[in-house]
Parts: structure tokens; sequence; C-alpha cells
């Protein structure tokens, strides 16, 4: 469900704009946001559960005191930034995301040189994850609305897909002669 809300946040913002009040798109959006938070409250399996439904909610109220879509644009750049924040931690922490990531949802059994590749990934996403956020800041800051709207909505995905595809093909040909 939240990624759906992800990929629509922003595109139907601007569509409702173009058709209603700031203000009124805005108590539509903290609406949907507090039925949100109340499905993750009654669905949740721990505290986290409820971080980016509350982060929402909060923004919104905001957003609609100061009457700003500024703040409003601003979430999305928020949500990249803790992203970055989680990688580089990762990074000095040696939490191994990515390993772990890819250990729960791959089924098959990883190679030596895959693990040792995968244990160091944290800092590959750690520079997308900055690289997006960057874009995003860039995005809010010189941008148009409908910029806005694409990138927020899909235009990451596409750039995540392709960080993931050259993580690969970079794994398939480099990694394998370095770490076998």
């Amino acid at each position: 469900m939240s990624n759906l809300l992800s990929i629509l946040y922003a595109p139907l913002f601007i569509v409702l704009l173009y058709n209603f009040e700031f203000k009124l798109v805005i108590l539509l959006y903290i609406g949907f946001a507090t039925v949100f938070f109340v499905y993750r409250y009654f669905n949740k399996e721990n505290f986290k559960d409820l971080l980016l439904p509350s982060f929402y909610l909060v923004s919104l109220l905001i957003a609609y005191i100061f009457s700003s879509i500024e703040i409003v644009k601003l979430v999305p750049v928020v949500v990249s930034a803790v992203f970055f924040v989680i990688f580089v931690d990762s990074c000095f922490n040696q939490k191994e995301l990515i390993y772990k990531f890819t250990k729960r949802f791959y089924p098959k059994e990883l190679d030596d040189w895959e693990i040792k590749y995968l244990k160091i990934s944290d800092t590959y996403w750690a520079v997308v994850t900055f690289v997006n956020t960057t874009i995003q800041v860039f995005v809010v800051v010189y941008g148009d609305d409908l910029l806005w709207a694409f990138y927020t909505s899909v235009g990451w995905y596409i750039f995540f897909f392709i960080a993931l595809a050259a993580q690969i093909i970079y794994g398939k040909i480099y990694a394998y002669k370095l770490y076998s």
C-alpha cells in the first residue's frame, strides 16, 4: 500500500491542485494520511510501521498550517535523505543491509564471491541514494510541478532500476574476478 501511495503522491497532488484550492487538496491528503495511519496502526508489526504514515501526517499538517506547497514537495526529499542516512550508517557500522536483504529474499545459495561483493554494496547504495536525494532537491528547487510529479512518482524508480542493473552487471563481470 505504501508503494502505491508513493507513486500516486505527487501526480495526484498536481492534478488535484489544478482543479481545487490548495488547502482543500491538503485536507484531502490529510484525510488519506489519517486513514493510512489508522490502517497501519491496526496492522502494525512494530513501531517502525507507524513512522512513514506519521511523517506524512505531520508534514501535511505543517503544509496546511503554513499554506506551503514547498513543504509538500519536500516530503519525498526527506524520505530519500532518510534512506541515504540509513545506508551511510550501514557503511560505517558494517550492518551489511544489501547482503542481509539479498539473503532474505534470494532463494539460491550464494557463492563466496557474491557474499563478499554484497557485504560491501552498502557503500554503492549510499552513493546512489545521495545522488537520488540531490536530484530530488534540484527538482524541487529548479523544476516545475510536472517534473517534480514525474520524478517523485516514477522517475526515481527508473533511476534505482538502472542503478540496480549497473550493480548486477558490474558484479557479474568484475566482482566475480575480484572476489573469487
